[in-house]
C-alpha cells in the first residue's frame, strides 16, 4: 500500500498497556527471589503456586514503588484499593488465576509529557495497578516439545494503561521511551527490555476522522522500540487494507514477527467479563494513608520534569533543551557539572546535544562511557567563550580529547597552534594588506554587494591561517571600509 493511501482518509488511534517489573528483591506476595537468569523452576515457592494452606502477603516495597510512580506522573493515589482474581487458564499460570487489581487500582489518572521533535505531546493515563506476573512457556521446536518455567510466577508488576491518545508509531515510540525514562529514573524498574522487565502492548485501531473508535487489535509483548515502530506501522497498513477491501476488523490479540515484519493473530481478544474478576478473599484491601504517601514523596529523587523546569529557570535554557538533557540522570548530571564549571550553560547544552550526542549515537555508547569528561568539556567551552579558539578549532581540540590523543585542552591548543589571533595591531595589518590587494571587492562592497564583504573576510581568514577571531575581523573590516 502506498504511503498516501495510509495517510489520506484515516486516523490512527493507539493506546498502550505497559508492564513494568518492579525492582524488589522478592516477589509481590512471597519471599521468593526475583533474580533473573536462575535455572528453571528454582525460584517459585509454594505461595507463588497457590498450594493448599498458603496465603499471599503483600510486598511493602512493591506498594511504595507504585506510589512513587503515581507521584512522578501527577496521579491520584487511592487511599484504599482492592486486589482481584483474574481467571484464565494457561499452562504457565499455576494458580488458574492471576492476582491483579480491577475496580479500584492503586494509581488513578496522571499524564506523561514528552517531545516529538520540538512539539510537546501529552498522553493521559487511565490507571496503574499492581499485579503478579505469570510463568513462561518455553517452546523447543528442534525437539518438538514445550516446557514451563515458573520462576517469573509472582514477580511484581505495575501495569500502566493509557487513554487512546496516541496518533502515530513515532508518537508511540516517543511515549514508550519517556515512560521507560521515568520508571528507570525513579528506580522502580531496571527497564531491561531484553529480560522482560519493561514490556509494552499496543492497542491499535484506525477510523475515519470524527468517526467512533475502530475495532482494536492488541500487539503483545513488544520488547524493543525498533520492533514497536515496525509492528504498529504494519498493523496500521494491514487494518486499512482490510477496510478498503470491504472486510471488518475482528478484535484480537496479535504477535509481531521481527523476521517477517508482520503481525499475526494469536487469539480472539478477551473482554473484562471473560476473566470473571472477583475480590481475592485471601487479601484485605490495600490502605495507603496520606502520611505514607508523604514519606515516600520526601524520599524521592528529583523528577525529570522538575529538573527540566529548574534548568529553564536557573540556566535560562529553552524548554526543548532542558527536556532533552533530562532524558537520563547521567546526561543531566554531565550537563550540570559542565555548565557550573564553565559558566556557559547554553554553550554546554549545544555541545552536549550536538557533537557529544552525535559521537555517542554513532558508537551506540552512553554518556557514562564518554571519553571526554564534563571537566574537559567545560575547559574547552571556556576557551571558546573567552575567544582563545574559534568554533572550528574547538572541534579539532574535541577530536583530540575524544580519541585519547591528549587530555588537557590548553596543551592541545598550544601543540596544534590553534590559538586565535586577538592582537588587533597584527590583525589590522593583515586587513590593510587584503584591502589593498582586492580593490574590486572593496568597490563592489561599497556599491552595496554584501557577497564582496564575505569574500574579503575569507581572504583575511586565509591570510591569518584561520587564526583570526571572526567577530573581530568583521568589526575591524567594517570600520575600515566605512572610513
Amino acid at each position: 500500500m502506498s504511503k498516501n493511501r495510509l495517510v489520506q482518509g484515516y486516523e490512527v488511534v493507539i493506546g498502550f498497556e505497559t508492564h513494568a517489573q518492579l525492582s524488589t528483591q522478592s516477589k509481590i506476595f512471597s519471599r521468593a527471589s526475583t533474580a533473573f537468569g536462575a535455572e528453571p523452576n528454582t525460584q517459585a515457592c509454594a505461595v507463588d503456586l497457590a498450594l493448599p494452606g498458603t496465603l499471599p502477603v503483600m510486598n511493602l516495597g512493591a506498594v511504595e514503588r507504585a506510589i512513587e510512580f503515581g507521584l512522578a506522573i501527577g496521579s491520584h493515589i487511592s487511599p484504599k484499593s482492592i486486589f482481584a482474581r483474574k481467571n484464565y487458564f494457561y499452562p504457565d499460570l499455576p494458580k488458574g488465576y492471576q492476582i491483579s487489581q480491577f475496580e479500584i487500582p492503586v494509581v488513578v489518572g496522571g499524564e506523561v509529557e514528552f517531545f516529538l521533535g520540538d512539539e510537546k505531546k501529552i498522553v493521559r493515563l487511565v490507571r496503574a495497578h499492581l499485579e503478579e506476573d505469570a510463568g513462561k512457556s518455553l517452546h523447543e521446536d528442534f525437539i518438538g516439545q514445550s516446557g514451563i518455567d515458573l520462576n517469573r510466577a509472582g514477580t511484581p508488576l505495575l501495569e500502566i494503561v493509557t487513554e487512546p491518545d496516541i496518533r502515530s508509531s513515532d508518537e508511540a515510540v516517543a511515549y514508550a521511551k519517556e515512560l521507560h525514562k521515568i520508571v528507570t529514573w525513579i528506580g522502580i524498574c531496571d527497564g531491561n527490555m531484553q529480560e522482560g522487565s519493561f514490556r509494552c502492548d499496543a492497542n491499535v485501531s484506525v477510523r475515519r476522522p470524527g468517526a467512533p473508535l475502530g475495532t482494536r487489535r492488541e500487539i503483545k509483548n513488544l520488547n524493543s522500540f525498533k520492533f514497536m515502530q515496525q509492528a504498529i506501522d504494519f498493523e496500521v497498513r494491514w487494518q486499512i487494507e482490510q477496510i478498503e477491501d470491504g472486510h471488518t476488523i475482528q478484535q484480537a490479540t496479535v504477535l509481531f514477527d521481527p523476521d517477517t515484519g508482520e503481525t499475526r493473530a494469536m487469539r480472539t481478544k478477551e473482554d473484562a467479563a471473560d476473566y470473571r474478576y472477583f475480590p481475592d478473599p485471601d487479601l484485605p484491601p490495600l490502605v495507603i494513608a496520606d502520611e505514607w504517601v508523604q514519606r515516600v514523596k520526601a524520599a524521592m529523587t528529583e523528577l525529570p520534569r522538575t529538573m527540566a523546569a529548574r534548568f529553564v529557570a536557573d540556566y535560562g535554557l529553552p524548554e526543548y533543551d532542558a527536556t532533552t538533557l533530562t532524558q537520563s540522570k547521567a546526561m543531566a548530571a554531565y550537563f550540570e557539572a559542565t555548565a557550573k564549571a564553565c559558566g556557559q550553560p547554553k554553550l554546554a547544552s549545544n555541545w552536549l546535544m550536538g557533537e557529544v550526542s552525535r559521537r555517542l549515537n554513532s558508537s551506540e555508547a552512553s554518556i557514562e562511557s564518554a571519553p571526554v569528561s564534563a571537566t574537559q568539556l567545560a575547559a574547552l567551552i571556556t576557551r571558546i567563550a573567552d575567544g582563545t579558539i574559534s568554533n572550528n578549532a574547538a572541534k579539532q581540540v574535541f577530536e583530540a580529547l575524544w580519541s585519547g590523543e591528549a587530555s588537557a585542552v590548553d596543551a592541545v591548543i598550544e601543540a596544534k597552534g590553534l590559538k586565535q589571533m586577538n592582537d588587533s595591531g597584527a590583525l589590522e595589518k593583515i586587513i590593510d594588506e587584503v584591502i589593498a590587494a582586492n580593490p574590486d571587492n572593496v568597490a563592489q562592497f561599497r556599491a552595496g554587494k554584501d557577497k564582496a564583504f564575505n569574500a574579503l573576510v575569507g581572504q583575511i581568514m586565509k591570510a591569518s591561517q584561520g587564526k583570526a577571531n571572526p567577530a573581530q575581523v568583521n568589526e575591524l573590516l567594517k570600520a575600515k571600509l566605512a572610513g
